[in-house]
C-alpha cells in the first residue's frame, strides 16, 4: 500500500489527520495513503482504543507522527476530550496545518475538530451528515457528530441522504461533497488477504455445514438487562436449531464480557472469541449466513460483503441499509430479534437476495474522490478557504 513518489510533485499545503479508534483508522487508511501522494500529511493518533488499535496500524501501514497515548482504565468522555485538547494544542500550534481532517463521531473526532477551530484551522469532516434523530442514541456519538458539523468547514458525506441531513441543518451546499465511505475502499483491499488464525479457521471448517451467525455488540445503550435479553434469545435460538452456530468476538468492555460469560459460555455451538484483528473479522463475516450487531461500522461492512444484517438498536443513523434491503432494525423489543431469526431460518429468500443489492455506501473509490475534492475545491489556486475572522 505504500506509495513512493517524487517529493517535487507534492503541493506546498500541509494536512493533518487525527484519529483514535479502530474504525477511524480503517476508514482513514485509504484516505491517508491517497493524501500522501500529493500533500505533506501529518498523522496524529490519540490511542483512544490502544489495545484494539496498535496492531492494526502495522497492517494498514500507517505510522503516526504523533501518538498522544491518552488511554487510561475506565476513562470517561470528559477525560478523553480534556486530554486530547491539552495535547493537541501544542501540536496544532507547532504544525499549523492548512486543513485538519477528522472522521466519524468519536470523542477524538470532536476534540480534534474543536482544537483545530481554536487554532482557526479549517476542518474537513469525513463521514459527515449521519443522524439518528436521538441525541442519546448512540451516545455520545450522535451529539459528537452534530457538534462537529457545526465546527467543520468542509463536509465529506457518504450518501445523498447524509447530504440532505446537512442541508436541512443549514450547511451550505458548496461545502458538502458526496464521496461514498472509505470503509468500502479498505474492505475491498483487505478482504483479499486470508486469515492466518488457525483456531478461527478450524472453527469455521468445523461448522461449514451450519448456518453461521456473527454477533457483535458493544454499545452503552445495550448494557445491562437489554443485552441479557438479546444474548438469551440468541442462546435459545442456537440451542433449538441444530443447524446453526454463533460466533461472538467479545468486546473488551467489562459489561459485555460479563454478560457473555454468564449467558453463553459452555454451549457447544456458541464460540466466544477474543477480539479479532481486522483481517480475521472480515474473513469471518464473509463466510457467515447472517450478522447481528449494534455496530455502526458493521452496518457498512455487511452490505459490502453481501451479508444480511439485523441491527440490535432502537434506531440507526444509516437508514440507507434498511432502504436498500440489506438490513432490518430490531427496535426496542428484543422479542423482535427472535421473530426475525426464526423468519429468516424458515424462509431464506432475504438472505439469498442480498448479494444482488448494490452497496449504498459507494464503489470503493471514496478516498480518491476525497483527494480530488481537496485538490480541486478546497485548495483552489493553492489557497485553502479559511474561516473568516473578525
Amino acid at each position: 500500500m505504500t506509495n513512493m513518489i517524487d517529493s517535487s510533485i507534492k503541493s506546498k499545503q500541509r494536512l493533518m489527520v487525527v484519529f483514535g479508534t479502530r474504525p477511524e483508522a480503517i476508514k482513514l487508511a485509504p484516505v491517508i495513503h491517497e493524501l500522501k501522494k500529493r500533500y505533506e500529511t501529518i498523522v496524529v493518533c490519540t490511542n483512544q482504543h490502544v489495545d484494539l488499535l496498535n496492531p492494526l496500524l502495522r497492517l494498514l501501514e500507517i505510522y503516526p507522527d504523533y501518538n498522544l497515548r491518552i488511554m487510561t482504565n475506565d476513562q470517561t468522555p470528559h477525560q478523553v476530550c480534556s486530554r486530547i485538547l491539552q495535547k493537541l494544542d501544542k501540536i496544532m500550534a507547532k504544525e499549523k496545518p492548512d486543513l485538519a481532517l477528522v472522521q466519524g463521531d468519536t470523542t477524538t473526532t470532536l476534540a480534534a475538530a474543536l482544537s483545530a477551530f481554536y487554532h482557526r484551522i479549517p476542518v474537513g469532516h469525513i463521514e459527515a451528515g449521519l443522524r439518528s434523530g436521538n441525541v442519546y442514541s448512540p451516545f455520545p456519538e450522535e451529539m459528537n457528530r452534530q457538534l462537529v458539523s457545526k465546527i467543520a468547514t468542509f463536509h465529506f458525506a457518504a450518501t445523498n441522504g447524509n447530504r440532505d441531513n446537512l442541508l436541512m441543518e443549514g450547511i451550505q451546499s458548496e461545502r458538502i461533497f458526496v464521496t461514498g465511505n472509505p470503509i468500502v475502499d479498505a474492505l475491498k483491499t483487505f478482504i483479499k488477504i486470508p486469515t492466518n488464525n488457525k483456531t478461527l479457521r478450524k472453527l469455521i471448517d468445523k461448522n461449514k455445514d451450519k448456518k453461521r451467525i456473527l454477533l457483535t455488540t458493544h454499545r452503552r445503550e445495550n448494557f445491562g438487562e437489554l443485552m441479557y435479553e438479546y444474548l438469551s434469545i440468541l442462546r435459545d435460538f442456537i440451542a433449538i436449531n441444530k443447524n446453526t452456530c454463533l460466533f461472538f468476538p467479545v468486546h473488551l468492555n467489562p459489561n459485555v464480557k460479563k454478560s457473555a460469560q454468564t449467558l453463553l459460555s459452555g454451549h457447544e455451538r456458541i464460540y466466544l472469541l477474543e477480539p479479532l484483528n481486522y483481517i480475521d473479522f472480515i474473513n469471518l463475516m464473509r463466510v457467515c449466513w447472517l450478522v447481528v450487531s449494534d455496530s455502526g461500522g458493521v452496518q457498512e461492512e455487511a452490505p459490502t460483503l453481501g451479508k444480511p444484517l439485523l441491527i440490535i438498536r432502537e434506531n440507526t443513523e444509516r437508514p440507507e441499509t434498511i432502504k436498500a434491503g440489506v438490513a432490518k432494525l430490531v427496535g426496542k423489543d428484543p422479542q423482535n430479534l427472535k421473530k426475525m431469526l426464526e423468519e429468516n431460518l424458515a424462509v431464506d429468500t432475504w438472505v439469498k437476495s442480498i448479494k444482488e443489492i448494490s452497496n449504498p455506501f459507494g464503489d470503493g473509490k471514496a478516498a480518491r474522490k476525497i483527494l480530488k475534492v481537496i485538490e480541486e475545491e478546497i485548495f483552489q489556486n493553492g489557497k485553502a478557504f479559511r474561516v473568516k475572522t473578525k
